[in-house]
């Protein structure tokens, strides 16, 4: 995509509603936060914005809220250390903390199992039952990511949403495999409270082209609740 600052203030431009930014290799690197990109990046943003990426403990969270991120998103740490929910959610509020759940379909049968660590490593339980537990520890808002749909356009993964969705009481973002606005009445419909896209925003075309848009606010009026 380039730039990331550039992309912000494209995406400022079109008036986007929330923006997720998301180290995918901090943990696999072993690394923290960029407090000095993300607070760039939260400078520039018009609108807020969440962030996940190498968040361990506690004092990380408070130095991205302090800096301006509105939410933390968790993934990787919840392997070793779930309690972290819980901590963050008593000192700062649930609404302030966000789970990030990716989601593959692994054997014979293609039987959901939740991730963490980019996908890599299972954490032994079903995606409702560990949305449920992380419910428990005090998360506000589920990051439902469809590994096997991300970046490829084919729709969200439905079955996956609903399942999630109806055993929890608290928003749930779909994310992985938005093809076009219809796509989002879809989750919507499925049990999802908001949509989440990367790929449908960026790329355009068969030679995948990047050229950064966003749906006028009146298109999605039209299918969202």
């Amino acid at each position: 995509m380039g730039d990331p600052i550039n992309a912000v203030r494209i995406f400022n431009s079109k008036e986007v509603d929330e923006l997720m930014v998301l180290d995918i290799s901090a943990s696999k690197q072993g690394r923290a936060p960029d407090f000095n990109a993300i607070g760039e990046i939260v400078s520039e943003a018009f609108m807020p914005v969440a962030y996940g990426g190498g968040i361990t403990t506690e004092r990380q969270a408070g130095e991205l809220l302090a800096l301006g991120v509105e939410k933390v998103v968790l993934n990787s740490i919840l392997a070793d250390d779930p309690g972290l929910v819980s901590i963050l959610a008593k000192r700062f509020g649930s609404q302030s903390v966000v789970v990030s759940i990716d989601v593959k379909k692994q054997g014979i049968t293609r039987q959901y199992h939740a991730m963490t660590h980019g996908g890599t490593r299972k954490t032994g339980q079903k995606p409702k039952d560990f949305a449920q537990e992380m419910v428990m520890r005090g998360a506000g808002e589920i990051l439902l990511n469809a590994i096997d749909q991300d970046g490829t356009l084919s729709g969200y993964d439905l079955q996956l949403i609903n399942e999630v969705a109806s055993c929890v009481d608290i928003p749930i973002v779909a994310c992985g495999g938005a093809r076009d606005i219809a796509d989002f009445e879809k989750a919507t419909k499925a049990g999802a409270s908001a949509v989440a896209a990367g790929s449908f925003f960026i790329y355009h075309g068969p030679h995948r082209a990047v050229l950064i848009s966003y749906p006028n606010r009146s298109e999605l009026e039209n299918v969202l609740p």
